[in-house]
């Protein structure tokens, strides 16, 4: 297997398009496979058959709608279809708008308008009645998955039609665009990734070293959470096509650890949220614990951070060791299905004691970094060498420098092809064919990468979602009893906000204001608490610049523990 793997690999610069790596992985494979499987009660599983039976399908029906480059907005959760749809519409020589479940009613009016579908796809009714009012006259057909309450294409009677005509798309070209995903910009409005079947096909082939120590001669199970509208998930989606994997899709966050059981995953992506949840529910299981099993935990936790940090274990610890390992590490692991290679943590910041804790417990976890700019992956871990505190080196398909002021900047083929509608926009951020990141880094002497801060305002929360505070502040804003605001949520599970308001005793007024507020805005955005301050942000206390731009970590210093009070109360 692993030898077929490498020979994918080596061929993958070479290949076209993103549809070319599915019918040329189909090429290689067992068509009668296992492929996809949702873990929703009493759903099918389908084979590699079954799937490219259902694009070539799709396919067709969606290229006698469209014209070439056409958008194509994909709204739904993870799903089979889901996969199925974004490859018939790049064949089909459209381009996929994936967009996410948990976006306000601003969000999905703006986009909408923004990219100008001429196809909507929709899994169901539910999700239909979030964009309804702002389907625009270009918009030719809407397709469903399930019955929704207007006339739409249902996409069983276009699967069950008899004639297939078996089209392959030889048109695409790696520098052609292949999707735009939206990200939250400081502006406030979403802004179109432009992202190119080579930049994806880049990010596969960088992940090579990640993967070929983690697949072993097993054929790899994914499971995924993480919605493919992310551009972490769906670029991992054409990663699990390359390596021939079963994919599970899990049924919700919440039945998570009882779908690993079922699907016994060899690898699994996800954010900081997950895994800062894993590490609670973890740590409160064994403060539980007394006596003998106490101390055999503490020695795991122990020798493992000393394995971690490539310490040398004597000849006591090492028996130590493999008894932690036989009554601790193994029992964890097939709490997870028993055969988890690895965890990959991506779409934010992992705190360094968890990903010490996960990786000492048996439970190895490697950190990346990226950016959806970038396709997204820019480094990540490899498996044996990992250092915790860093997102490990760059992938070979691009180059990483330092800049002088110490941010990070990115080149290679996986750098978007801009922002869809915005030149200016997109000059600002790509200079001299360099991607300015907006995060501030260095390299360790092994040449990993280590994040040190960010230059750009953007708060990135625990699930890896881009907020920005500065929409949030100028909403806030709007109601006269608020002088300034300060939105904070940084590796947080919420957004916490400083109110700056002339009486204390406005506080019922400005509750009901954010209460109402919160009512308007996203699930990510929504503000769960705050905290009343009389003292203004002046230039003179040195909490706002020249040009009265809020300094974030000043104001961050000034008031770090009366922030860190909302997240304990």
């Amino acid at each position: 297997f692993e030898s077929l793997f490498a020979h994918q690999i080596m061929e993958i610069n070479k290949l076209n398009s993103l549809v070319e790596l599915f019918f040329k992985r189909l090429e290689k494979i067992d068509n009668n496979k296992p492929f996809l499987k949702w873990l929703k009660p009493n759903k099918p599983t389908y084979t590699w058959q079954d799937i490219s039976e259902r694009i070539f399908k799709l396919t067709n029906k969606i290229k006698s709608i469209i014209n070439e480059g056409d958008r194509c907005l994909i709204l739904s959760e993870n799903r089979p279809y889901w996969l199925m749809t974004d490859i018939a519409i790049m064949n089909a020589g459209g381009i996929s708008v994936p967009i996410f479940t948990t976006y306000s009613s601003i969000d999905y009016e703006y986009i909408l308008k923004d990219c100008d579908p001429s196809i909507i796809i929709v899994s169901n009714n539910e999700q239909f009645k979030k964009i309804k009012n702002y389907i625009g006259p270009n918009v030719k057909k809407i397709i469903s998955f399930e019955k929704i309450e207007i006339n739409s294409l249902l996409i069983k009677d276009i699967v069950n039609e008899s004639n297939t005509v078996k089209i392959v798309n030889k048109n695409l070209k790696r520098n052609m665009p292949a999707c735009i995903i939206y990200t939250s910009g400081t502006s406030g409005n979403p802004k179109g990734v432009i992202l190119s079947h080579g930049g994806i096909l880049a990010n596969c082939e960088g992940a090579y070293d990640l993967l070929v120590p983690l697949i072993k001669k097993k054929d790899p199970v994914f499971l995924t959470w993480l919605p493919l509208s992310h551009s972490y998930e769906h670029t991992v989606q054409f990663i699990q096509i390359l390596l021939g994997s079963k994919i599970f899709y899990a049924e919700s966050l919440e039945k998570l650890l009882t779908n690993m059981t079922i699907a016994k995953p060899t690898i699994m992506t996800a954010v900081p949220r997950f895994y800062q949840n894993l590490f609670n529910k973890i740590s409160i299981n064994f403060s539980k614990q007394r006596g003998f099993k106490k101390k055999l935990i503490d020695k795991t936790i122990f020798l493992g951070k000393k394995i971690l940090k490539k310490e040398r274990l004597n000849f006591k610890e090492k028996i130590i060791n493999f008894c932690c390992e036989v009554l601790v590490r193994r029992k964890i692991k097939n709490q997870f299905g028993g055969n988890l290679q690895s965890f990959v943590s991506g779409g934010g910041a992992l705190d360094q004691e968890i990903g010490e804790f996960l990786n000492s417990i048996g439970l190895p976890t490697l950190q990346g970094y990226g950016l959806t700019e970038a396709s997204p992956v820019v480094s990540c871990n490899i498996p044996g060498k990992i250092q915790i505190e860093t997102v490990g080196p760059p992938f070979k398909t691009n180059t990483v420098k330092i800049a002088n002021d110490g941010e990070i900047l990115i080149k290679g083929e996986n750098i978007m092809l801009g922002y869809w509608n915005k030149k200016k926009e997109t000059n600002e951020i790509i200079k001299n064919g360099w991607l300015h990141s907006g995060d501030i880094g260095e390299f360790t002497k092994d040449g990993n990468l280590r994040i040190t801060d960010r230059k750009k305002e953007l708060i990135v929360n625990l699930g890896g979602d881009n907020i920005s505070p500065t929409k949030l502040e100028n909403l806030l804003c709007l109601n006269e009893k608020i002088k300034q605001s300060y939105v904070y949520g940084d590796k947080k599970n919420y957004l916490v906000a400083l109110i700056v308001t002339d009486n204390l005793s406005n506080e019922e007024k400005i509750k009901e204001f954010i209460n109402n507020l919160n009512k308007k805005v996203s699930l990510i955005e929504k503000i769960k608490k705050f905290k009343l301050i009389t003292r203004e942000f002046t230039i003179e206390n040195r909490m706002l610049t020249p040009t009265l731009k809020l300094k974030r970590k000043e104001i961050l210093k000034n008031y770090k523990q009366q922030i860190e009070i909302l997240y304990l109360t």
